[in-house]
């Protein structure tokens, strides 16, 4: 399903390379625009997430990534797949070899929190580019968040906000549970949904205009 597209930015205008990003998720494309990079359209790939047996959350990450960046691609047309990066990425969180779900229902979250209490855990997000070209731009990024021990009423607080509902793992590090978080090692916006550092790499190296929009700007005084 295609969601309404932005309005262009110089990302997007002329004959320059274009963003297609093959997601509906609010928190990548917030992060795209904190680096200054308005897509030119946004895609909602539905794929099956379910994990496969015995697959790792590491796995699941790359597979998911690479899945969604192909349907974004069946929803483009033929002139925006020669003109355009299309971006798709998918964030797993795993407690040893365990996935834990995108919590949908209250219960759901109440197992993730009581799994994360005071523990360390692993936050895994695939990112998959396509190129103007067609050639497939992977990348693998864990970071380890450590939890502190939750007390009931901390549990049952956060429960109440609905903050967790779509969240992998159960709860969304951008919003009340960076309060939870004793120690990070890695990525933040990986842990949000979307590695920056990884993402604008694979870009600037196959010629995206990553600082394009800033290109006319006054230098500062």
């Amino acid at each position: 399903m295609s969601l309404q597209a932005p309005a262009l930015s110089e990302t997007g205008r002329g004959n320059g390379p274009r963003l297609v990003l093959a997601s509906g998720s609010p928190r990548r494309l917030d992060l795209l625009r904190g680096i200054g990079i308005e897509p030119h359209r946004v895609l909602s790939c539905d794929v099956d997430e379910t994990p496969l047996p015995r697959e790792k959350p590491r796995d699941l990450a790359r597979r998911l990534a690479r899945a969604k960046a192909e349907a974004g691609l069946a929803l483009t047309t033929p002139e925006e797949r020669g003109s355009s990066f299309l971006l798709a990425a998918d964030t797993v969180v795993g407690v040893g070899t365990r996935i834990l779900p995108k919590a949908e229902t209250e219960a759901d979250a109440r197992t993730c929190l009581a799994l994360l209490s005071g523990r360390s855990h692993r936050v895994t997000t695939g990112l998959c580019i396509v190129t103007p070209r067609g050639a497939f731009r992977e990348r693998l990024v864990e970071t380890r968040v450590t939890f502190k021990r939750l007390s009931d009423v901390e549990t049952e607080a956060y429960l109440r906000s609905g903050e967790w509902r779509g969240k992998a793992g159960g709860y969304a590090v951008q919003g009340l549970a960076a309060i939870f978080v004793r120690q990070m090692v890695g990525s933040h916006s990986s842990v949000v949904g979307l590695p920056l550092a990884e993402t604008a790499s694979v870009l600037g190296g196959e010629g995206f205009p990553l600082f394009a929009r800033f290109a006319d700007a006054a230098p500062a005084s």
